[in-house]
This record gives structure tokens, sequence and C-alpha cells, in this order.
């Protein structure tokens, strides 16, 4: 059985919600504000949290601010539950982390569809974990039946970095493999005149941060984390251990690196020769590819138009002004932070 921990200072609301939570099956956690909200958080470790944002104490922003900064509630589905709708509040939830906003008076079929989203959201984020980590459990496990390195879990540390955090820079030294667990990473390169090109994304089950290993020198481009992630960080004499230990592991590990090489390629390809619509088309399928890997939808979120314009290699303008042309012929509907894919195949085969 789900749980779910509603915070709410309003006595009726608090219960009404209760109610209709424990009538679909779930098991219903409650705080009348928000301190306590955050005690019973971090020992219950709740599938999703709904909290109201005014409250005595501590108020729903303040929740959020020290969820994010336990390690065993962090990444917790996070509804807000507010009577406010101006766009203001709604922008520092999100800019925070939250998942979703809930505004009063709403109905219970409201309230369980948004929740069923965001913990069908949540169950897909998981399964695709543990299926990165077994991988990579399974790579270690192989080499470890034909050679005799040695990995211990000290040796494979494992990381949560918020967004907007600098997982290396241009010129530095590297020490570790990277494999992500979850959420995405840029790479990127800065121009003479400051600007940056985003040369790739790197999203669950992505290795990054080994080709300056590979050719003994020193970091290339910028990684940046693009959206919250846990990663899981290999050090750089292991890895090297690994690949030179057997011509097995070796054949392995490039198999999966592979489709990020062909991936880069093509991106460049598209960049030198395409036209500007083609550019935007190409960019759009490459990033919902990666995306839909975790939603299994059409759709794009959380980037801002400046980060795709640097995927695409394009000016904000020229990307905004093609995003207008693909939305009157039907390609794609933009909704608030959303880009939604109408025709894939269109897009994937514009003619010019």
């Amino acid at each position: 059985m789900e749980t779910i921990l509603v915070i709410e200072d309003n006595l009726q609301v608090r219960e009404n919600i209760a109610e209709i939570l424990e009538l679909s099956n779930y098991k219903v956690f409650t705080a009348s504000e928000g301190k306590t909200g955050v005690e019973i958080a971090i020992k219950e470790k709740p599938n999703l949290i709904i909290c109201d944002i005014m409250m005595p104490i501590l108020d729903g922003y303040g929740v959020l601010h020290l969820l994010n900064k336990h390690k065993e509630t962090y990444g917790i589905p996070f509804i807000f539950l507010t009577a406010k709708s101006e766009k203001s509040d709604f922008r520092k939830g999100m800019e925070m982390g939250a998942d979703d906003y809930i505004t009063k008076p709403f109905d219970g079929i409201e309230l369980l569809n948004a929740i069923e989203i965001r913990l069908k959201k949540s169950r897909s984020l998981r399964m695709h974990i543990e299926q990165s980590k077994n991988e990579v459990n399974d790579f270690i496990a192989n080499v470890k039946k034909i050679t005799d390195i040695k990995l211990i879990c000290d040796e494979r540390e494992i990381a949560d970095f918020n967004k907007k955090y600098i997982l290396y820079t241009e010129g530095q030294k590297t020490r570790s493999v990277y494999y992500i667990l979850k959420g995405k990473i840029k790479t990127y390169k800065n121009s003479d005149d400051g600007k940056e090109f985003i040369t790739n994304i790197y999203t669950i089950g992505d290795f990054l941060g080994y080709n300056a290993i590979l050719e003994n020198s020193n970091q290339t481009e910028f990684a940046e984390i693009l959206e919250d992630a846990t990663v899981m960080m290999i050090p750089a004499e292991n890895f090297m251990s690994l690949l030179t230990s057997d011509a097995q592991v070796a054949k392995q590990f490039i198999h999966m690196i592979s489709k990020n090489i062909s991936e880069k390629e093509d991106r460049l390809v598209n960049i030198a020769y395409n036209s500007l619509r083609k550019k935007v088309a190409y960019a759009l399928i490459q990033v919902l590819e990666k995306y839909r890997n975790e939603n299994n939808n059409n759709e794009i979120s959380e980037l801002s138009r400046e980060t795709l314009a640097q995927i695409t290699g394009v000016a904000t303008e020229s990307l905004i002004r093609t995003f207008a042309d693909f939305k009157s012929e039907n390609l794609i509907a933009i909704q608030a932070n959303k880009i939604i894919i109408l025709n894939e195949e269109k897009l994937r085969n514009l003619p010019y």
C-alpha cells in the first residue's frame, strides 16, 4: 500500500483529503503544521507529500526546502495545495522542486488524478534507477569473474547533485567516470565571445567523463547538472584497470557507450548541414527520446528556450520563431513549461 503525507493546517480540509485518500486505498499520515510534517516525512518516508503553502510555524516553501536537504526525503513527489493562484507563487514552488500544484477549492477526482500521475512517474523512475544499478552491477560482476580487479562499494560512490551544480570543468584533471542513475546532465563548451554550446545531454544509464581518461588528458568541456541527478562515480584508476584487464570487458563497455558517440556525431552533422527548421526538429526529437525514457510520453518539460537553443546550435530568437511555425502547423503544442510533440513522424521527415 502506498503512503501519502498530508500537511494542512485547516482541520476540515485535512480530514477531507485524508478520507478521500483512505477510500482510494492509500495509507495516510497527517500533520497540522510544517515542522511536524517534516518530522513525519523523515520518519515514515511517504511515497508522496501534499502540503499547504500558508501555515503557521513553517510554511510550505520551508517544508520543501528542509525535505530537499535530507537524503531520506529528497526526491519524494511533492504537491503544493494552495488557495493562491498568482503566477509568482507557482513559479517559486516549481523552481524549488515541487512536482505539481492543486488550487483550492478542488474536487476529489482532480486530487486523485494529480496523485496518480506523480506516483506513476515516481514508480517508473525507481524502476529505471534499479535497472541502471543492475546494469552496472552486472558489468562489474562480469569483471570480477574474469579478472582480479576489486571494486568495493566505497570505490563506487553514489551522490546526489542539485540542478546547476558543475560536475567538472574544461581543463580539469579527471578523477572519475560518471554513470547517471537519475536525472540529466548537460556537457557544453564556451565560445570566445562567451556563448554556450551544448555538446550533449546525458540521462539515466549514460556514462560521461570517460574520454579524458581514455586519452590521459584533462576535460575538454564542462558538465553541469541539468535536472537534479543521482550519479555513480567510478575512480579513474579502477576504470582503466577494468578496461585494460580483459578484451571482453572493454568490448562490453564500448557497447554501452557507443550510442552516446553516435548521437553526438549525428548532432554535429545536423548543425553543420541542415536548414534551421530541420535543425530545430532534429533537436526536439533527440531531446524527446531522452525524456521519453522516463515519462513514456511525447512531452519535453523543464527545459528553457535558451537551453534548447544551445542544444540546437541556433539563436534563441530563431528557435522561438521556428517553434511558432511548428505550432501553427500542428507539429507541436506549448503549455507553460512543456513542449508537446503532436506529430513526431512529420518532425522526423521535414522536407526542408
